[in-house]
């Protein structure tokens, strides 16, 4: 299997682009797919830069309905038309950060190779997605700034178009999450529901970062989730809407477990 960073907040090799966004290529024994598609179309010349061939891509999956994961899929489209394109229906919605619109262009929802999807979906042997994540410990904080709207009515976003893939590979079993925004421990929860094991990696951001400085609650929460993801037997890649400082006060506590993603960077 290969799993490389196309797009992070932060540069990994030389030459490559990085935005607030996030973006990963991965091949398996019989997919070539990407996992969102970062903010930009700078996937894109960074794909071109590592040497990998996106028109050769048959599958592209949305973790949830924000700009930053879906700003490259009409270029991509452009340049591969034929790729199958996942994402729940629910990512299509009006969603907001204060006055900001953060959610992803419509234009995406008429393109003839998009799929909607309301619920799970497995693929194959190899690819599966689940959502329907309701637990709330050490609920990411930062997400109570975060809305959705329908018509006029405006209320707290509660993350029901996020969706999570699931590699399984000989003894792979590979977790992907673009944000976590429903919290990083209930979808390892979730997970457990749904396959009775543990993944052997996760790859996810964590949705950590704050412009402010941390409250001592928050730092609290954070220092929770780390001390606990510790004592998986699973290995964390992480970065994008995690944050320096969030990574920083969890380092300690993971040790080797704890990997950071950087643009370009090879994830396995």
């Amino acid at each position: 299997m290969k799993i490389i960073t196309l797009m992070e907040n932060t540069c990994g090799a030389e030459g490559v682009l990085f935005e607030h966004g996030l973006s990963l290529y991965i091949e398996t024994k019989k997919h070539k797919l990407l996992m969102d598609t970062g903010a930009s179309d700078g996937f894109l010349k960074n794909a071109e830069i590592l040497g990998i061939d996106l028109t050769a891509v048959d599958t592209v999956f949305l973790s949830h309905g924000h700009y930053d994961h879906s700003g490259g899929i009409l270029a991509f489209s452009e340049l591969n038309p034929s790729a199958s394109i996942y994402m729940q229906k629910l990512a299509g919605g009006d969603y907001y950060h204060g006055d900001r619109y953060i959610g992803i262009d419509k234009k995406i929802l008429k393109l003839p190779q998009a799929k909607l999807l309301q619920g799970n979906c497995k693929l194959d042997e190899e690819l599966s997605l689940f959502t329907d994540i309701t637990g709330r410990r050490c609920y990411p904080q930062s997400n109570l700034a975060l809305t959705k709207k329908e018509g006029e009515k405006e209320e707290q976003d509660t993350f029901a178009h996020e969706q999570c893939l699931v590699i399984r590979e000989g003894k792979e079993k590979i977790l992907i999450s673009g944000c976590a925004h429903n919290g990083i421990l209930n979808i390892l929860d979730k997970y457990q529901e749904l396959y009775q094991e543990l993944p052997t990696r996760v790859i996810s951001g964590f949705h950590m970062m704050k412009k402010t400085p941390y409250t001592e609650e928050e730092t609290a929460t954070i220092l929770a989730n780390a001390r606990e993801l510790a004592g998986y037997d699973t290995i964390f890649y992480t970065g994008h809407c995690t944050g320096d400082e969030a990574f920083a006060l969890m380092k300690p506590v993971m040790g080797e477990k704890l990997v950071r993603l950087r643009s370009g960077l090879r994830v396995m």
